[in-house]
């Protein structure tokens, strides 16, 4: 009888189901998913849960394989040697294969008084704790969202649209990543909306009380709620397990996703560093990397070399509160090119692909094996940066002690 094969997933958000769902095209693999929740947590609709237009969660049923074990509990520690993660429960599993997918969450608020008076929504518990709060103020309360990436812009929109005042607060440019084209368009949009921006350098939040927000200028604005997207930071999970991290703490890895400290650990989605040289946090990357790392184990046990990472990138969507939004193209090494699609169409599109997502997961689940965007052609980008880092002396991975 062939010699069967665990596979211990820690992570059950898109890179992790991608990857357990994969997992599950040989007989010989059984798959064990560790998550914190029962239930699938929908990201990119967590300004939707704040705003009142959508649950942002999924049943695994709909979106899991049915042969993936699931264990609801936290990864306390991986013990590489041992082959084993401890739950903080207080239990232990054993592995043959880990795949490393515990995603991110908030960055640490390290301006005063944001801990205790701003409200992040980076994960489903934080999103449902401001709701009610949103709840209980009247309308004309002033709102601020510090913050002017995705989150951030779904977010004020989401509310604005809702007859909310809200305040914009970006800390530099408004989206980051759109191209100029783009980001006039969403500033026109939030504009309409009444959303007030801020951007630029002034436009820093150095301070937070109940009811006002400080800026690095000397300005100081009402805030009855303020809600706060400023980043993300990944768990310690690796760095506390004396795995090698990059220095915002995802593991770093090989081109295969592969531990550059043990050939049985493979990492996939945010809290993943492959050459050190980590891919914009999203769920675009998230799930092709989950099925690359799925790929890679599946060589391993069969004893062949595995692909190297291959990924290719090719928009940005944003919506704009549920009648707006925009679909801001790139080229595939990620950077945003002049056209766009905006306006009633661009909210279309980014509502086609937040269900496009769970129909990848649900397809991948039902037919494993299926799912093929992580072999689309990446573009130059990446490969001049490798060449450019192997150029160089290496620099030493950070390690726990």
């Amino acid at each position: 009888m062939a010699e069967n094969t665990h596979v211990v997933v820690i992570g059950g958000g898109y890179a992790g189901v991608m990857a357990a769902n994969r997992l599950t095209q040989r007989n010989d693999v059984t798959v064990t998913l560790i998550n914190p929740r029962a239930t699938f947590v929908h990201r990119v609709r967590l300004h939707q849960l704040v705003g009142g237009t959508h649950g942002a969660v999924v049943d695994y049923r709909e979106i899991l394989a049915e042969g993936v074990r699931t264990v609801v509990d936290t990864v306390a520690r991986i013990d590489a040697a041992g082959r084993s993660v401890t739950l903080a429960s207080g239990g232990t599993v054993g592995y043959d294969y880990l795949v490393y997918a515990v995603g991110s969450g908030s960055a640490d608020r390290r301006v005063p008084g944001a801990d205790e008076f701003a409200y992040p929504i980076a994960t489903l518990e934080e999103a449902k704790r401001l709701r009610p709060v949103l709840d209980s103020a009247p309308t004309t309360a002033a709102v601020t969202v510090v913050g002017a990436g995705p989150s951030g812009i779904e977010t004020a929109a989401e509310l604005a649209e809702q007859g909310r005042t809200v305040t914009l607060v970006c800390g530099g440019v408004l989206g980051p990543y759109l191209h100029t084209r783009g980001r006039r368009s969403v500033a026109r949009r939030l504009a309409a909306l009444g959303v007030t921006v801020l951007d630029g350098s002034d436009a820093t939040v150095t301070a937070v009380t109940h009811d006002a927000v400080r800026l690095a200028d000397g300005r100081e604005l009402p805030s009855q709620v303020t809600i706060w997207t400023a980043g993300f930071a990944v768990p310690d999970l690796a760095a506390r397990s004396g795995l090698s991290t990059d220095a915002l703490g995802r593991l770093l890895t090989d081109e295969t996703l592969t531990s550059v400290d043990d050939d049985r650990i493979v990492a996939a989605g945010d809290s993943a560093a492959p050459s050190g040289l980590a891919l914009r946090m999203s769920c675009q990357a998230a799930m092709p990397l989950g099925a690359r790392a799925a790929d890679t184990l599946l060589s391993l046990i069969a004893g062949e070399q595995p692909e190297t990472l291959n990924q290719s990138f090719g928009a940005q969507c944003l919506s704009l509160g549920r009648r707006t939004g925009i679909f801001q193209f790139g080229n595939r090494s990620d950077v945003a090119v002049w056209f766009h699609i905006d306006g009633r169409l661009g909210a279309q599109m980014k509502e086609a692909v937040c269900k496009g997502i769970v129909k990848h997961l649900s397809d991948e689940a039902h037919k494993p094996g299926g799912y093929s965007l992580h072999r689309m052609k990446g573009g130059a980008g990446r490969r001049k940066a490798l060449e450019a880092k192997r150029s160089e002396a290496p620099a030493p991975a950070r390690r726990a002690a």
